[in-house]
């Protein structure tokens, strides 16, 4: 047996497993814990010999993972915030590394979104002699641009999840797909918005305001008070407002409910207790923080305001090197100012909470953001991307077999 940061893994006589392919596969991020999980049901539904191991959360590991290390351990945001996290990331980076370069080594690598430090192991796995396949790939569009040629030295096939990543890497020697965005595998079957509130036992002449987190403590640490007085000025404004606040995996509810007052009417929902879908489709209005979250949002069809804060150092940083005229990803997406969205000193409560009654109070401004949200939708592709992805990387494994 040959022992992994306390996760034992079987090994054949030569040091390998003896029939099944294993896979090792890697993020930092709670969405891509979500996207991970569905890849590997959907491999192991066409091919159940597949072992995956790996870096994810708990959704990864009901999904068939055995998980070596947390994701939520890792998942940091901001160049102060990483140094903080810097000894545990690198412990992290070189058990895996040892993984790839042992006797053991895995037949492929599945790297998702958590760029510096996926893109850092792609280059061990690519002097391992480990295929790599690039799933939800690192955001070049936004920001270092250059990355595209590095990118294409070291990864062997990329699965794009936007139309207008493909054209990035034009011309260089790499295998770009355009899958679709996996967000669009989960959406189906999300129930309409009066079962949902039904559920709740929250009346539909009701204000519901969602006020959404994210998932990183990190995040917490600078943006969750910022929306908790957001909702307490709805609140002086509006009273009678209820307020639905989901707890992403891997954090509790005793992370967030501290920062809300207890005369709010607020609802901390698990994940298992409500999808983000429906949490989303039960509110008139979000305030979110940006990420993947306001993809998710825009497909629930929901007006909302995005806003993110960073420490005064990385923010600094990162407004020199991000090239993008939005910071939320429906904006991105729809290449226009879809929803309202405001980055550090800008985003106050008082921002915050104007932007969201305004939606409330305007219903023609609220059914055009909800248009312009529905042909966002259509410019995500179609259902089917973790079956595509799948098969990209079943293909990748039987070249090694």
């Amino acid at each position: 047996m040959v022992e992994i940061s306390g996760s034992l893994v079987e090994a054949g006589p030569d040091g390998g497993h003896s029939h099944a392919p294993k896979v090792l596969i890697v993020t930092g991020e709670d969405s891509g814990d979500l996207h991970g999980a569905k890849l590997i049901r959907s491999t192991l539904a066409k091919n159940p010999q597949v072992r995956f191991m790996g870096v994810g959360g708990q959704r990864m590991a009901d999904a068939g993972c055995e998980l070596l290390m947390r994701a939520e351990d890792l998942a940091v945001v901001g160049l102060v915030e990483v140094l903080g996290h810097f000894p545990k990331i690198w412990q992290a980076f070189q058990t895996l590394k040892g993984l790839l370069h042992g006797s053991g080594r895995p037949d492929a690598l599945v790297l998702i979104d958590f760029p510096e430090f996926n893109l850092r192991l792609a280059r061990q796995a690519q002097k391992a002699g480990v295929p790599v396949l690039y799933y939800v790939s690192p955001q070049v569009w936004a920001w270092r641009r250059g990355r595209v040629k590095k990118i294409a030295r070291i990864v062997d096939r990329l699965a794009a999840i936007f139309p207008f990543e493909p054209d990035l890497y034009r011309g260089l020697d790499i295998q770009v797909e355009y899958v679709g965005h996996p967000l669009l595998d989960e959406f189906s079957g999300t129930p309409d918005r009066g079962e949902i509130l039904e559920r709740l036992q929250i009346s539909e002449d009701t204000s519901v305001i969602g006020l959404f987190p994210g998932s990183r403590r990190s995040e917490l640490k600078f943006m969750l008070q910022t929306l908790a007085d957001a909702g307490k000025l709805i609140r002086d404004q509006r009273p009678g407002t209820r307020f639905l606040v989901p707890v992403a995996a891997g954090l509790s509810t005793a992370d967030i409910a501290h920062c809300f007052s207890k005369d709010m009417d607020v609802h901390l929902l698990q994940p298992d207790e409500m999808t983000i879908y429906e949490t989303a489709r039960a509110c008139d209005a979000v305030i979110t923080v940006s990420g993947t979250v306001t993809l998710q949002i825009a497909l629930a069809g929901t007006p909302m305001v995005i806003f993110y804060k960073l420490a005064p150092v990385s923010f600094a940083i990162g407004r020199k090197l991000i090239r993008v005229d939005h910071i939320g990803l429906a904006n991105i997406v729809a290449g226009k100012r879809v929803v309202p969205e405001f980055i550090q000193g800008e985003a106050t409560p008082q921002n915050l909470a104007a932007a969201a009654l305004a939606i409330i109070d305007d219903q023609q401004r609220a059914r055009q953001m909800r248009q312009e949200l529905a042909a966002l939708r259509q410019k995500l592709g179609k259902p089917g991307c973790s079956d595509r992805v799948a098969d990209m990387l079943l293909d990748m494994v039987s070249r090694k077999h």
